[in-house]
C-alpha cells in the first residue's frame, strides 16, 4: 500500500509507515452494491482472539465484540446456557485471563442490571467539539463523505466528477476551494490543505509529527481515524483487495489516512488548549491493548454460548441417517447456502426416490460473464478466487444491437428525469400519471417476469479434453463419482426483491453477489456433452446413459424453482415440476412462522413489495457448516442454520477435495457468520443502518439521510425484527467427517486457516459415522467430545 520513502528513512520514518501500513489492513473491504458478500468484519484481527479483538475495538471505535452482560444472562434464565456450558467454555480458556470460577462468571452476568456505554479514546475532533461546542466529528464526516461521493462515484451521478486523480491530490484540490470549515470556524483551512505535502506519505509523516505521534501510538490512532470514516476506509481497502487480487496495489487507502490527518493537525493548530488532554490520549493509546475482567468475561460466555448450540447439535447428529440403497430417481445439487437446507429437508420428504447434494453454488467453475446487453464481465465466483473461464451470454449482433439501443433509450429517460433542471418540469407535466404506477407496485402488481437470456457459453470454446476434465473435477468435488440418478438437477439460488439496494447480499456468495444460474446452466450444458462424456471414464467416472442434468435456479424469497433449457414437458418432467412445488409450499409454510406479518400465501407478494423491509432473512440464523455424507444430516431438522456440504472422505483422492473445502467454503462461511455476528452485536459501527432512511451514494453504498459516512454490513431490519435480533451472534462450528489427520496436516499447511480456529474465530468438531467424536483444540490437538 506505501511506496518506499525517497530519502534514506531514519526509524521513526520506518514506524510511522508501518504503523499506517496495519493499521489500514486491520480494515475489512466492503464490496460494491452490484456484487455485495459478506466480509467478516474482523478480518484484520483475526490473529488476535475474541477478548483483545473486543478490547482493540473499545479503544478505537467504541463498540466491544460479543453481547452484554445483561444479555448472557437472559440466556442462564432461560435456561438456553447452562452451567455445564459454562464450566466446559471457563475450563477452555487460559487460567491467567479468566474468573476465579465459573460461578464467579455466572454471577458477574446475573448481577447485571444494564450494559453501560463504551467510548473509543477520544480524537483530535472529539476534543475539539468539547472545547469549542462545534461538532467537529460530525462536519468532518459530512464534509469527506460529500466529497468521496463524488470521487468514488461509479456511474450513479449525473454530473461526473471529471478526470480522476489520485484521492489525495483529488481531495486537495476540492478542499482548497471547499469554504464549509472556515464557516464553521476553522479559519485558514483552505489554505493549509492547499499547502499539504504533495504526496501521501509526507502529508502522513508530517501529520503524526505535528500530533505527536510514535510508534507504540500510532498504530491505534490510525485505526481510530479509519474507522472515524466508516464505509469510505471499508471501500478503499476493497480497491487495494481488487488491486492485489491482479498482482499491483492501490493507495487510495493511505490516501484517506492523510486526508483524516490533515484535519486533526488543523484542529490541533487551531486550538491549541487541547494539547494537554491530546497528550494523555496519545499515552493511552500508547498502551498495549489488553482485554480488561469484564472483557475476557465476556468472550468466556461467547464460548459458553456457543457451545450450548453445539450441544444441540451434537444431540441431532445421532448416526442415524437412512441408507441409500437404490438408485435416486432425482438428485437435486443446492447450494450450500443456509436457506436451500430447508428446501432440501422439504423435498426428501416428498418423495423416497429423491436424494439431496450440496456444493458450493458457483459449482466450481471459476467464471467471468459478459450478460446480454453489457461489456463488463462479472466475476461469478467467490472473491477468494481469481476467474479462469469467460462466459457470455450474449445474442446474435443484431439483437444485441436491439438490446443496447433499448438500454440506452431507457437510461436516456432516467437522466432526463433526474436532471437539475428537467426533474421540476416532468415532475409538474407528468408526476399525477405515475400515480396509477406507484399504487400498482405498492400491492405487488407492477412487476414482469424478466426473460431468461440465452444459455451461457465459454468464449473460445473448449477442448474435448478440457471439457472432460472439468467435469471430472468439479463432480469429484461434489462427491458425484457414481451413483447418479435419472435426472440431476443443479440449483443455483438468488433472491427475488424489489427497491432494495442491498439485493445482491440475497444473491449467492459463492457466485460473488451474482445469482447461480449463469453457473449451473453453463455446467448441465458441459455435463450433457456428449464429448464431455466421452472422456470421463478415463477420469474414474462412468455416468448412466439416461441420466440427464437439469439447471435451474432456487428463488430463495419465494421458495420457488425455475427449470432452465428444458426443451419439453415430458411426464417425467411434469412430475420433477410437481415436487417441486409440493418441496416449495412446505418450505414456505416452515420460513412464514419467522417473517413478521407473512403467511405462507403472502411470501410470494413480498418479494413484489417495494416498501417491503424484511422479504426473507436471508442468512441470518447461520451458526454450523457440515461437510459430511447427506446420510448424516438427512432427516434431521437443522432449523436453516446450517451450510450443508456434501463430502466423503473415502472418495477423496489425497483429500484434496477436503482441502479445498476448508480453505474456500468454510473461508466464506466464515466470512458470512461473521459479518451477521458483527451487524448484531456492534450495528453502529459494523451495521448497515436503518433502511427506511437509506440513500444510495456512489453506487457503492448507502448513507443513512442526506449524506456523510457509508454504511457497509447488514441493514438492522436484516437481523431484527423490531422487537428482538432475529440472528443469534454465535462464531461458526464447523463439523467435518473425516480422519483427524487429514484435517491437522491441512491445518498445519496454512497459517491463516489454523489462526481461525485457534483463535476461536472458528470452531472444529470431528464427526465420525454421522456422529460427533472430537473436538479442536489450539495447537493441532484433539479432545474427545462426550455422546449427548
Amino acid at each position: 500500500m506505501f511506496m518506499k520513502h525517497a530519502k534514506i528513512a531514519p526509524a521513526r520514518i520506518s514506524e510511522i509507515l508501518t504503523a499506517a501500513e496495519a493499521a489500514g489492513r486491520a480494515i475489512p473491504p466492503a464490496f460494491p452494491l452490484d456484487a455485495t458478500v459478506a466480509v467478516n468484519p474482523f478480518l484484520g484481527q483475526t490473529g488476535e482472539d475474541l477478548a483483545k479483538a473486543s478490547a482493540r475495538l473499545m479503544r478505537v471505535a467504541g463498540t466491544r465484540a460479543t453481547p452484554s452482560l445483561t444479555d448472557y444472562a437472559t440466556r442462564i434464565t432461560e435456561g438456553r446456557l447452562t452451567q455445564a456450558d459454562i464450566t466446559a467454555a471457563w475450563e477452555a480458556a487460559a487460567p491467567a485471563t479468566r474468573p476465579a470460577s465459573p460461578e464467579v462468571l455466572i454471577a458477574m452476568a446475573k448481577a447485571a442490571t444494564e450494559t453501560a456505554p463504551v467510548t473509543p479514546l477520544p480524537g483530535i475532533a472529539d476534543l475539539a467539539a468539547k472545547a469549542t461546542g462545534i461538532d467537529w466529528p460530525s462536519i468532518i464526516e459530512k464534509s469527506v463523505g460529500l466529497w468521496a461521493a463524488g470521487h468514488f462515484d461509479r456511474g450513479q451521478a449525473l454530473w461526473s466528477a471529471g478526470p480522476k486523480d489520485n484521492a489525495f491530490a483529488a481531495w486537495r484540490a476540492w478542499a482548497s476551494h471547499d469554504l464549509t470549515p472556515e464557516i464553521a470556524g476553522l479559519s485558514g483551512f483552505c489554505a493549509h490543505a492547499a499547502a499539504a505535502p504533495d504526496t501521501t506519505e509526507r502529508a502522513i509523516l508530517r501529520a503524526a509529527e505535528a500530533l505527536g505521534l510514535c510508534a507504540a501510538s500510532a498504530e491505534t490512532v490510525f485505526h481510530r481515524l479509519y474507522m472515524d470514516l466508516g464505509g469510505w476506509a471499508q471501500h478503499a481497502r476493497w480497491l487495494l483487495w481488487q488491486a492485489e487480487l491482479s498482482g499491483t496495489t492501490d493507495t487510495t487507502l493511505a490516501d484517506l489516512l492523510a486526508i483524516r490527518l490533515i484535519w486533526d493537525e488543523a484542529l490541533l493548530a487551531h486550538i491549541p488548549t487541547i494539547a494537554p488532554d491530546w497528550a494523555a490520549t496519545r499515552d493511552a493509546h500508547s498502551a498495549p491493548v489488553e482485554p480488561d475482567a469484564e472483557t475476557a468475561a465476556l468472550a468466556i460466555l461467547q464460548e459458553a454460548a456457543e457451545r450450548a448450540h453445539q450441544r444441540s447439535l451434537i444431540a441431532t447428529l445421532d448416526g442415524s441417517g437412512p441408507a441409500a440403497d437404490t438408485r435416486p430417481h432425482l438428485q437435486a445439487a443446492f447450494c450450500i447456502d443456509v436457506r436451500s437446507e430447508v428446501f432440501r429437508r422439504a423435498l426428501e420428504s416428498v418423495d423416497p426416490g429423491i436424494a439431496t447434494v450440496g456444493f458450493a453454488g458457483f459449482f466450481g467453475l471459476p467464471l467471468s460473464h459478459l450478460a446480454q446487453g453489457s461489456d463488463v464481465a462479472a466475476a461469478h465466483l467467490p472473491v477468494l478466487l481469481t476467474p479462469s473461464l469467460t462466459t457470455t451470454s450474449q445474442a446474435d449482433p443484431a439483437t444485441e444491437q436491439d438490446i443496447r439501443i433499448r438500454a440506452r433509450t431507457r437510461r436516456a429517460w432516467g437522466r432526463f428525469r433526474q436532471a437539475a433542471v428537467s426533474s421540476f418540469a416532468f415532475v409538474e407535466a407528468a408526476g399525477p400519471l405515475y400515480a396509477g404506477k406507484l399504487l400498482r407496485d405498492a400491492l405487488g402488481l407492477g412487476h414482469h417476469a424478466t426473460p431468461p437470456q440465452p444459455c451461457p457459453q465459454v468464449i473460445g470454446g473448449l477442448s474435448p479434453e478440457a471439457k472432460a476434465d472439468t467435469a471430472a473435477a468439479v463432480l469429484k468435488a461434489m462427491s458425484l463419482r457414481d451413483g447418479h440418478g435419472r435426472f440431476v438437477l443443479l440449483l443455483g439460488h438468488g433472491g427475488q426483491v424489489t427497491n432494495n439496494p442491498h439485493e445482491s447480499a440475497y444473491h449467492c456468495g459463492a457466485c460473488g453477489g451474482q445469482t447461480g444460474e449463469v453457473s449451473a446452466r453453463l455446467l448441465a450444458t458441459l455435463l450433457n456433452d456428449p464429448e464431455t462424456r466421452a472422456g470421463l471414464p478415463a477420469r474414474g467416472i462412468t455416468l448412466p446413459e439416461d441420466t440427464l442434468f437439469i439447471a435451474g435456479l432456487h428463488d430463495t424469497t419465494t421458495d420457488k424453482i425455475t427449470l432452465h433449457d428444458v426443451a419439453t414437458d415430458t411426464p417425467e418432467i411434469a412430475r420433477l415440476r410437481r415436487w417441486l412445488d409440493a418441496a416449495g409450499r412446505i418450505a414456505r409454510a416452515e420460513r412464514a412462522a419467522t417473517l413478521p406479518g407473512a403467511t405462507p400465501d403472502t411470501i410470494a407478494a413480498r418479494a413484489l413489495n417495494w416498501a417491503e423491509t424484511r422479504p426473507e432473512w436471508g442468512l441470518a440464523g447461520c451458526a454450523a457448516f457440515i461437510a459430511s455424507p447427506r446420510a448424516s444430516t438427512a432427516g434431521k431438522r437443522l432449523d436453516g442454520r446450517a451450510f450443508l456440504h456434501s463430502y466423503t472422505w473415502q472418495d477423496d483422492d489425497g483429500f484434496a477435495t477436503l482441502e479445498l473445502i476448508l480453505t474456500a467454503p468454510v473461508v466464506v462461511a466464515s466470512w458470512i457468520s461473521l459479518q451477521y455476528y458483527g451487524s448484531s452485536v456492534a450495528p453502529d459501527v459494523f451495521g448497515g443502518g436503518n433502511k427506511l432512511i437509506h440513500n444510495v451514494t456512489g453506487g457503492i453504498g448507502v448513507t443513512e439521510g442526506n449524506g456523510g459516512r457509508l454504511r457497509p454490513g447488514l441493514p438492522r431490519q436484516a437481523v431484527h425484527d423490531g422487537a428482538r435480533l432475529m440472528h443469534d451472534p454465535l462464531r461458526l462450528s464447523v463439523l467435518i467427517e473425516a480422519p483427524a489427520e487429514a484435517i491437522t496436516d491441512i491445518l498445519a499447511r496454512h497459517d491463516s486457516l489454523r489462526a481461525l480456529f485457534d483463535k476461536g474465530w472458528l470452531h472444529l468438531l470431528r464427526m465420525h459415522d454421522g456422529r460427533v467424536t472430537e473436538r479442536y483444540r489450539p495447537g493441532l490437538a484433539w479432545e474427545p467430545v462426550p455422546s449427548a
